[in-house]
């Protein structure tokens, strides 16, 4: 009984921290819904009015951005702004053929009049945080606008965020990702459908009651004197963005999230792709974690509210290990609840838990219907891809679970940027992508007996205990089947 009731007991922690996480997501849900009761009365530049147009910067950090690079610069020299004001930096990287063909784009540009600089360096130390900070020593701008190269910005981007930097305590204006190639595959609804939630129930829900949001990288801008204050840019996580984010947040600037100003962006087409960007923020949020834990709750000037849910945010990641130890152990514990009769009132109060997911449920509607509109018909797709996003989601927690671990552990590993595609249709293909790496990950082999094991765990419902089966875990292994075997075939053949 030994081994059992340590499976007992790491399968509650797990179940208990997910809950936690789930009441923390219910509460960014109620801040949302009353966000949008709030008539938004920040000060703003008339910009109208020279003499109120400050001086800005676009930064766009690049390496080897062979496919999207004409696209970003196209797309850029139409921003609207006045010229006298504004600078263009493309923080270049690059080791491959897209250095010439954008220094040869950039050339035509600036003899249109664009000031746009081709900022370049000897090695690439400290990734995307060192080309930033590299490129903000000779910046002109007050205020730093950053674009990924898969970012295309609509033309009055500028106009619609630069205005709030008039309150002198805002250090930061983000804004809502949106996506080109929604709709180019299930694995790119999924992402979709993800991060939907993050920029409106979370960012909304976190900003709205004043609590610790996130920088996401790129679609925002900064003020210069913030990110010097808060310490610049470093590079010793793979979250840059999450760690100034939280430096300068811990001195007191604050931070705009704009739900309404949405810039369109690239989804990731091929899962090796997504992975490797899911293993950067995921490892990133955990080492932030580490790096930020202790700083957060020292800090005198949060509440004990925006500390809670800071360190929630910190953990963000850290809930893949927690479902993935539940996922495992939720086969030995359908056996335990079979054989030893005695813990029945264990269980029944164990499965009080299943509350979390309809906690998901809920909360993931509202950003649906946000989006798409409510209704039945509307209701009834939305059921559909939570059930795919909830178990494709679990089908990454192998993967993720690992990033997660290296990151709280502090091993360190390159930051490996997110293959560019250029995609938008099926008419498109991303085979011949020269930045897609042909290696298979380990952990696909893991991901695959892991598919295996669900199977079993779906079997086991029929044969378990002497009253016909249990099948109170079936829809749960059902789930899990899906979501690792849909991760470990999308990896194998994504290699073909």
């Amino acid at each position: 009984m030994i081994l059992e009731s340590i499976v007992i007991v790491i399968y509650s922690v797990a179940l208990i921290l997910i809950f936690l996480y789930a009441l923390a997501q219910l509460n960014l849900l109620l801040n949302y819904l009353r966000s949008r009761r709030k008539k938004d009365q920040c000060p703003r530049f008339d910009l109208s009015n020279p003499e109120e147009v400050p001086h800005v910067t676009i930064q766009l950090p690049v390496f080897n951005e062979l496919y999207v690079m004409e696209r970003l610069l196209s797309n850029i020299a139409e921003i609207e702004y006045p010229k006298d004001k504004l600078e263009i930096q493309v923080l270049d990287d690059s080791t491959d053929e897209s250095f010439d063909a954008t220094a040869k784009q950039i050339r035509e540009l600036q003899a249109t009049g664009l000031d746009i600089q081709h900022v370049t360096r000897e090695n690439r130390v400290g990734f995307k945080a060192g080309a930033l900070k590299e490129g903000l020593k000779t910046a002109k701008g007050e205020f730093i606008a950053i674009f990924d190269a898969d970012f295309l910005p609509k033309k009055n981007w500028l106009l619609n965020t630069i205005p709030y930097f008039k309150n002198p305590e805002i250090g930061v204006v983000q804004t809502r990702w949106g996506h080109l190639n929604r709709e180019y595959s299930l694995l790119t609804r999924v992402q979709a459908f993800a991060l939907d939630a993050h920029f409106t129930l979370e960012q909304v829900g976190r900003n709205s009651e004043g609590h610790f949001i996130n920088f996401n990288g790129t679609a925002g801008v900064w003020r210069r004197e913030c990110i010097i204050d808060a310490g610049n840019w470093e590079g010793d996580t793979l979250t840059e963005d999450l760690d100034l984010s939280y430096r300068a947040q811990l001195k007191n600037w604050k931070f705009k999230y704009l739900e309404e100003v949405e810039t369109p962006a690239e989804l990731p087409v091929v899962i090796s792709a997504a992975r490797s960007q899911q293993f950067r923020w995921n490892k990133g949020g955990a080492e932030n974690f580490q790096k930020m834990l202790w700083k957060v709750l020292r800090n005198k000037n949060a509440s004990f509210k925006t500390k809670v849910h800071g360190i929630l945010h910190l953990l963000n990641s850290t809930m893949f290990l927690n479902i993935l130890i539940v996922a495992v152990l939720s086969i030995p514990m359908l056996y335990i609840k079979n054989e030893y009769a005695h813990l029945k009132a264990y269980f029944i109060i164990m499965s009080f838990f299943v509350i979390s997911t309809l906690i998901f449920f809920i909360c993931y509607w509202f950003t649906f219907k946000n989006i798409y509109g409510g209704g039945f018909s509307r209701f009834l797709e939305y059921v559909g891809m939570f059930f795919v996003f909830f178990s494709i989601a679990m089908g990454f927690s192998v993967h993720n679970s690992v990033a997660v671990l290296e990151g709280h552990i502090g091993k360190k590993s390159e930051f490996i940027r997110t293959p560019k595609f250029n995609i938008s249709s099926l008419k498109d293909s991303w085979k011949g992508n020269k930045y897609l790496r042909n290696k298979i990950s380990p952990n696909v082999i893991i991901e695959g007996l892991l598919m295996l094991y669900f199977a079993f765990g779906m079997y086991s419902a029929f044969i378990v205990g002497d009253q016909g089966g249990d099948f109170g875990l079936f829809p749960f292994h059902l789930m899990l089947f899906i979501g690792f075997g849909f991760v470990f075939f999308k990896s194998i053949t994504s290699k073909v």
